[in-house]
């Protein structure tokens, strides 16, 4: 369980539970407010390379049109799903810099248990492309 903030302050719980990652390709989780949440969300993630970058694809379903028009009017969901693409592609690029600088190298079968995470499941990371541009 993680507690997201909102920029008005407001504090919301999150669950995710990782359905399926694929490295190099895809990433589907189920994303709620508790585990069994019945309003719970998937989301799915694909990663395709483009020359020298890596285009994500991220498709989220919702149980109901209505969850659907909510996140997006009051939570701005298509808004917080590209900042959250902008974080990864930045974060992405900063590993790799340390990387090359010979810091922070991790091996490509680096896992992250749910304890490290406190997310359930288990985090692989995998060597590939990715650019912030």
């Amino acid at each position: 369980m993680r507690v997201l903030h909102g920029p008005d302050g407001t504090d919301y719980q999150e669950w995710i539970t990782w359905r399926e990652i694929l490295p190099p390709q895809r990433i589907a989780l189920l994303h709620g407010e508790s585990r069994d949440d019945p309003n719970a969300f998937e989301s799915v993630l694909t990663f395709e390379g483009a020359g020298e970058k890596t285009r994500i694809v991220m498709r989220t379903v919702f149980p109901t049109k209505e969850l659907r028009d909510e996140a997006v009017e009051k939570h701005h969901a298509i808004e917080g799903g590209e900042q959250t693409l902008n974080n990864l592609a930045a974060h992405v690029a900063q590993v790799a810099r340390e990387r090359s600088a010979g810091r922070g190298a991790a091996a490509a079968d680096e896992t992250m248990t749910e304890q490290e995470t406190g997310q359930e499941g288990t985090v692989r990371s995998w060597p590939g492309r990715c650019s912030s541009a």
